[in-house]
């Protein structure tokens, strides 16, 4: 009987939490910033 691997989580390579990784890509693709806009915003 084989087990059923679990998919590996595609923030498995990030130390920022998956929360904040999120969050930031939804204010870059929202939003017309540039990345390093959205690098300042999150660094406030």
């Amino acid at each position: 009987m084989s087990r059923a691997r679990k998919p590996a989580s595609p923030f498995r390579y990030f130390k920022s939490s998956p929360e904040v990784i999120r969050l930031v890509v939804m204010i870059y693709v929202r939003f017309p910033l540039s990345l390093r806009n959205v690098e300042d915003l999150v660094f406030e």
